[in-house]
């Protein structure tokens, strides 16, 4: 399974995910680009949804529909863990509330396309109110392989990583995390958040400490999810 990234928008990230002859666009608001890709590369573009339904990833979904034959997948009708065959390859679909409460996120062998629950370097706003919810959602992708590429909904890196320096100042991973990013392709790996993301690193020793520091609640997981989310 192959992935390519376009951005759209000021700060939008959509994906088109593709085995030999068929794929998948998602979140594909950037429809010229897609189209010619496509294309250009005789990809035959079978289904078209979205991460989430919020309206900065839906604004290429017509114009998509109008001019492939796809079939429409509505994030909002799933609730549940999905499969989508591209060829002869499989796609799962995650259902990852939180952010909203029709948040999904797909999975490929060695990668995932994560929406606004999981950026690269930050995680969404809990819009869904479902809190504990959003943390049973973050903590089914952190604990993917290591080595898992991670394609979030916007370029928000330089942003995070400054509220990274001010959650966690000593971290060192911070600035080996700046370094690897591209603006031109925004990826990361499972292993790099865990290490430089504040908000899924509450098991990080460091992070339970600086915690503790400033007298927030720690005693579960949930616990220091929560006081992370909280404070900042």
């Amino acid at each position: 399974m192959l992935i390519q990234q376009f951005q759209y928008a000021a700060d939008n990230l959509g994906y088109l995910v593709y085995s030999k002859r068929e794929g998948v666009v998602i979140d594909g608001g950037a429809v010229e680009d897609i189209l010619v890709f496509a294309k250009k590369n005789q990809i035959n573009i079978k289904y078209v949804t979205n991460t989430h339904s919020h309206h900065d990833h839906t604004p290429g979904n017509e114009a998509l529909l109008k001019k492939t034959t796809a079939q429409f997948i509505d994030c909002k009708k799933i609730k549940s863990d999905q499969i989508l065959h591209l060829d002869d390859e499989v796609l799962e679909v995650f259902y990852t509330p939180g952010h909203t409460d029709d948040s999904i996120t797909f999975k490929a062998d060695g990668f995932l396309v994560t929406g606004d629950t999981l950026f690269n370097g930050t995680v969404g706003n809990c819009f869904s109110g479902d809190l504990k919810g959003f943390f049973q959602s973050l903590r089914r992708l952190i604990s993917l392989p290591e080595s898992t590429k991670v394609y979030g909904g916007h370029d928000y890196v330089v942003e995070s990583m400054k509220m990274a320096k001010i959650i966690e100042n000593h971290n060192p991973h911070i600035e080996e995390y700046l370094k690897k990013y591209n603006p031109d392709f925004i990826v990361s790996t499972i292993a790099d958040e865990l290490k430089a993301n504040p908000y899924v690193r509450f098991n990080a020793q460091s992070m339970i400490n600086n915690l503790q520091e400033r007298n927030l609640t720690i005693d579960t997981e949930f616990d220091r999810f929560n006081s992370i989310m909280e404070i900042y």
